[in-house]
């Protein structure tokens, strides 16, 4: 157990933590919403720092990031718990803690030895990932720091319930991020999330203030966040924060408590990259329908591919000096 950082002492013992938009008051001997922080005799202790419960190497493209060092290795790492309760999540098994003082699991492995793993494996970046970082927060940013150190990149993959104080502390060591709009509704946050929608666009704009690469996801749910609007309304918004970041509209297949739910057709994805691309993004993309033209980068000026893609595989890449080969202007995004 390590003490954690942004939290209040309160009277009676009781603590507020002041690291995700939950803003837990947890009385002593009990958890906050994310189910790894809790309060010990008056202190609030991360349970999951140094605690990995996964540990792999992916395509970066798998996070998903298409315009960060594409076609590059990343060490990926996460621990148990999540400030979450999706009821879509792919990652329930380690994501949702059962309520009451479970013991935390995890494998010991420290900063130092996650960075030369990382290094040891070839990745040029570390990303934190499957469950959600910010719940292990003090965890993520001393491997970022030391990472960073390495000449290693960073990447969240988020989804995006963190306060300002955090982000920006942790900021100058994240290269990239990809960030989850998962509706824009407050109801859908509330009912299938747990969350509020408002706090995950507020810090994807101190995401984007702070100079990280971002791209954002969201997974099309048939009869829960389809409806034409609202996608544009998503696309709208993320073009207002700016043309160039990328979006990705992915298929949802039926897991955890939506189970019973059907998947989503290949035409409800191609007429979400077209209201992406509508309303002015220059980079839509299409996920989990591996095959698709929606995989591809092209220049948003002359229209030509610059990288092609089949699934997490890049299959070619044409861009030359950051820039299309054909009519030379620049790609958006950390290309190398």
């Amino acid at each position: 157990m390590k003490e954690a950082m942004f939290y209040e002492k309160l009277s009676n013992d009781r603590v507020q933590c002041r690291l995700c938009p939950h803003n837990c008051i947890i009385a002593e001997n009990q958890r906050g919403v994310c189910g790894v922080r809790e309060n010990t005799g008056g202190t609030l202790y991360t349970l999951v720092y140094g605690m990995s419960v996964a540990e792999h190497v992916d395509p970066i493209e798998k996070k998903p990031l298409y315009h960060f060092l594409p076609g590059s290795l990343s060490y990926s790492v996460s621990t148990v718990g999540c400030n979450f309760k999706c009821l879509h999540c792919q990652n329930s098994d380690i994501s949702q803690i059962p309520a009451g003082r479970h013991p935390v699991t995890g494998k010991k492995s420290s900063p130092e030895s996650i960075v030369r793993s990382a290094k040891k494996s070839g990745c040029k970046s570390i990303s934190f990932t499957y469950t959600e970082p910010t719940i292990y927060f003090e965890y993520a940013y001393e491997t970022a720091k030391l990472a960073s150190e390495n000449g290693l990149k960073n990447v969240f993959v988020s989804n995006g319930y963190i306060n300002e104080e955090p982000l920006k502390m942790i900021s100058p060591y994240l290269d990239a991020a990809n960030i989850d709009i998962k509706a824009f509704s407050e109801q859908f946050y509330n009912k299938v999330c747990g969350a509020k929608l408002q706090p995950v666009l507020d810090s994807i704009k101190t995401y984007k203030k702070s100079g990280i690469w971002i791209e954002i996801t969201t997974l099309v749910i048939p009869g829960y966040n389809d409806n034409p609007d609202e996608l544009a309304k998503i696309s709208r918004f993320i073009s207002e924060l700016g043309r160039e970041i990328p979006w990705h509209v992915t298929a949802f297949y039926p897991t955890y408590l939506l189970n019973d739910q059907p998947g989503t057709s290949v035409e409800t994805l191609i007429q979400a990259r077209k209201t992406g691309l509508d309303t002015g993004l220059r980079h839509v993309y299409t996920g989990n329908i591996p095959g698709g033209e929606g995989e591809n980068s092209y220049c948003y000026n002359c229209g030509m591919q610059v990288i092609g893609r089949f699934g997490f595989k890049v299959i070619e890449n044409n861009i030359v000096d950051s820039c299309c080969p054909g009519c030379k202007t620049p790609v958006d995004g950390i290309l190398s």
